[in-house]
């Protein structure tokens, strides 16, 4: 009950983004109520039943990872001056953001079961009724049981994931970076490791796409195989580059204030060390699907459409990662607009804040964009040769 009263009298946009994971969530949902379609109207195809279920676990990751960072902005839940007294404190909190999540998340299964139900001609009386009896198999009845376990992967997966990532830190007794003099914004130590799985990636890629013999894993749609190395390789890639994203975003930051930096290059070079850890995996991970597009496209350019299930599924990756991205970015403003008043109070011009946002935005661009186009058309060149 105090979850949902948490979430009834939350703030517009944190109500907003409570929807978005709904959304995400029925349109996982819905592409795991197809795979079960599918299923039932070809009982002698497993192999392409699990096949399609395993393509679901790229939007399903993609959901559970937007939830857990709507989570982690969740005002409401943060811990707070006073709340430990009445019984509210990190643990209790880290429950509320679970249950809340799970909330989200089930609200969007039962919006997928329903539309799922209205496609198969089980629910009458609205347009589109029973506009897909063949592809969902309506002329067999509905397994209940198997629906709803499926739809309980969602909600499930990203209140867990929730609950693990907001867990209470414990906190080591010992003096704090300021009273040893060290930096408040240590640099990320995961670059070295997200070059080398970047580097294996594009190893194995381009490896993979040069064997032979090897039958493809098509994905759902019609469309064509590719090698499963060439699977594996995109997904080393794609750990690289979420792991090599906060430190690439730190060493922005470090640029901005070389060369005897002015006030607006300090204050940007700075905000970006201490946002490395918030909003540098999130560009990783955007600049990995990004570069995945990119190299799917060239490799299936010749394949016939792709068909409403795949375009689905592309499109709640791509709107999870760019979301989480922009999640991401509100919570490091929120984060810092004490800092941002305090600046304000001691005479610091609006200009000097807009141009140092707009420096930040310009830097991370400048490194980000041509990583992903190098990243893409490294990943392309051998699937084009195939």
């Amino acid at each position: 009950m105090l979850a949902l009263r948490l979430a009834r009298g939350a703030h517009p946009l944190v109500q907003l983004r409570r929807l978005l994971v709904a959304a995400a969530s029925a349109g996982t949902g819905f592409l795991l109520l197809c795979t079960l379609g599918y299923a039932m109207g070809h009982p002698d195809a497993s192999a392409g039943s699990l096949l399609r279920l395993a393509w679901c676990l790229i939007p399903l990751a993609a959901t559970v990872y937007f939830a857990v960072s709507v989570a982690r902005s969740d005002p409401g839940t943060k811990p707070r001056p006073g709340l430990s007294a009445v019984g509210l404190g990190p643990a209790r909190l880290t429950l509320i953001s679970a249950i809340s999540t799970a909330i989200a998340c089930t609200l969007g299964s039962m919006l997928a079961l329903l539309f799922f139900l209205h496609l198969r001609g089980d629910l009458s009386g609205l347009p589109f009724d029973g506009a897909a009896r063949q592809l969902l198999a309506a002329d067999r009845p509905l397994p209940l049981a198997a629906a709803l376990t499926l739809l309980t992967f969602v909600p499930l997966a990203a209140s867990g994931a929730s609950a693990v990532a907001l867990r209470p830190k414990a906190v080591r007794p010992g003096k704090s970076a300021a009273e040893t003099g060290q930096d408040p914004a240590p640099a990320p130590t995961g670059l070295p490791w997200g070059v080398a799985l970047l580097a294996a990636g594009l190893a194995v890629e381009t490896y993979a796409s040069h064997a032979r013999g090897g039958d493809g894993l098509p994905m759902p749609g019609g469309l064509g195989g590719s090698p499963s190395g060439v699977l594996a390789g995109w997904a080393l890639t794609a750990l690289g580059l979420a792991l090599a994203g906060p430190g690439l975003t730190y060493q922005c930051g470090r640029a901005l204030q070389a060369v005897r930096p002015g006030a607006v290059r300090l204050l940007a070079g700075r905000v970006l060390q201490e946002e490395a850890r918030r909003i540098g995996r999130p560009l990783g991970v955007v600049c990995a699907v990004f570069s995945g597009a990119y190299a799917a496209n060239v490799l299936y350019r010749a394949e016939p459409d792709p068909g409403p299930l795949s375009t689905l599924g592309a499109a709640l990756v791509v709107g999870c990662t760019v979301a989480t991205l922009a999640t991401a970015a509100i919570e490091a403003r929120q984060e810092r607009r004490h800092t941002t008043a305090a600046l304000l109070r001691l005479g610091a011009p609006a200009t000097m804040l807009r141009s140092a946002a707009a420096l930040r935005a310009g830097a991370l661009l400048a490194v980000f964009g041509p990583l992903t186009w190098a990243v893409a058309e490294l990943s392309a060149i051998p699937l084009a040769q195939r």
